[in-house]
């Protein structure tokens, strides 16, 4: 497994910060924003470390992009969000990304959220 030792969401899957986990398996981790924008906010990781979604390559990653994406429904359900959620994944800079670690924010529950 590919990690980066400056990485906060590399040190949250090897357990070395605390975190309020909402899901795990051998390939991703899923747990509650700190932050949250709605009474349902999760992040989805995988645990391998890739910097952002443009670096992702479609020979490689298809599989596990899609297994990810895959798992939010569940996720929503379990957590409360039963009328809809979103699923954003910021990319770069531009895209509003402040952690370089691939990540889906799954976020749903009652509007209005205090947040986008």
């Amino acid at each position: 497994m590919n990690t980066d030792h400056n990485c906060i969401f590399c040190k949250i899957v090897a357990g070395q910060i605390p975190s309020r986990k909402a899901y795990e398996d051998d390939e991703f981790l899923a747990f509650h924003d700190i932050a949250p924008w709605a009474p349902v906010h999760v992040l989805v990781i995988p645990k391998d470390h890739i910097p952002t979604l443009a670096d992702t390559d479609p020979s490689q990653h298809a599989g596990m992009l899609g297994r990810m994406l895959a798992l939010a429904p569940r996720l929503a359900k379990e957590q409360g969000a039963h009328n809809g959620f979103r699923t954003v994944i910021n990319t770069g800079s531009d895209g509003g990304q402040e952690v370089y670690h691939l990540h889906m924010h799954v976020i749903g529950g009652p509007r209005p959220w205090a947040k986008g």
